[in-house]
């Protein structure tokens, strides 16, 4: 993609939590570009890291419990070791976030329309008169009827889907270059769903932002990814287009999640189970496929001591030489 697009460059980033005294590697050497005008989809297991990826680049994450290190350029600035004051600048006016439960991320104590304006209040020098406007058009934009209503009423009023709307607009206010979703469908019914999908779409067109979505629901990556992100126990395992994931899934933890979709068309009435789980971050290995315990098959000499991101060409990445040996029992994918 054109570099004159590029929005955010993340490399070597790395993310340690402190347990019990001890850090340990939450996310390790990430390497991500997020261009305007593009959706980057990051998926995954809970547990993955995907949200803590979210929060190093946001400076969301308590520093006596955790360490970043490594960088996330944006537009010329590493996020990473900001102090709150230079952070708190970008945070809003240029990136905007989405969280996963609209009820935590919104003060239950505030009315709608005084939280829609917080970042106008701190980012622009608008009178309250101009604010107060562009809150019922943010409202209105992000679909809320009777928007004049809305603002005098708290989160507890609101629906689910009406209260996404909400942080969406609170995300958009400044419109920022860049937005950040994480798992924004969580606990939405399919309709509604789709209609904040549809509206990300919107106003991804308008804006010319780049968006970044995290999440764990392949239907949404179908729905809105360009490009997507496999991660898993920290790391990234795949990386290539949203054509290349879906039509050629390569690492096999990527071939094992779209192995987990129930199939309509299937004669079983079984459900393929990835065997095993996501370690913890204290019992994770400091070495080897993290992925290897999965997928016991696979025998050790196909794993690399130190995987390695592999060029697939075209843009298509993957971790560890083993996705050259592995294949699932009954042949799918072969």
């Amino acid at each position: 993609m054109n570099d004159e697009m590029l929005l955010l460059s993340i490399r070597n980033l790395n993310t340690d939590f402190k347990i019990n005294n001890n850090f340990y590697p939450a996310i390790k050497d990430i390497n991500l570009d997020v261009y305007r005008d593009e959706t980057l989809a990051i998926v995954g297991e809970s547990g993955c890291g995907k949200s803590t990826l979210a929060q190093t680049v946001m400076g969301l994450l308590n520093p006596g419990d955790s360490k970043s290190y490594g960088h996330a350029d944006f537009l010329g600035t590493n996020l990473i070791g900001l102090n709150e004051s230079d952070i708190n600048e970008i945070r809003g006016a240029k990136i905007g976030m989405i969280f996963q439960d609209p009820l935590s991320a919104l003060d239950p104590l505030k009315r709608i329309g005084d939280q829609v304006v917080e970042s106008l209040v701190y980012h622009t020098k608008d009178n309250s008169a101009k604010r107060a406007k562009r809150a019922l058009s943010l409202l209105n934009q992000v679909g809320i009827r009777n928007p004049e209503r809305i603002i005098n009423e708290f989160p507890h009023q609101l629906s689910g889907g009406m209260r996404q709307r909400v942080v969406i607009a609170m995300a958009i206010a400044c419109k920022p270059d860049l937005i950040i979703a994480d798992e924004p469908t969580t606990a939405l019914d399919v309709t509604i769903q789709a209609q904040i999908l549809d509206l990300l779409k919107e106003i991804q067109k308008e804006n010319h932002c780049g968006i970044i979505i995290i999440t764990h629901d392949l239907g949404v990556v179908a729905e809105t990814a360009d490009r997507v992100a496999v991660m898993y126990a920290g790391q990234i395992v795949e990386l290539g287009t949203a054509v290349q994931i879906f039509n050629d899934p390569t690492h096999p933890y990527t071939r094992s999640l779209f192995r987990a979709i129930p199939q309509d068309d299937s004669d079983s009435d079984e459900l393929y189970v990835i065997q095993g789980s996501v370690p913890s971050l204290v019992k994770m290995p400091s070495h080897g496929d993290l992925f290897a315990s999965r997928i016991p098959w696979v025998k050790a000499e196909e794993h690399e001591d130190n995987p390695k991101m592999h060029n697939l060409g075209d843009g298509h990445f993957v971790r560890c030489k083993c996705y050259k040996y592995f294949k699932f029992l009954d042949g799918w994918g072969e």
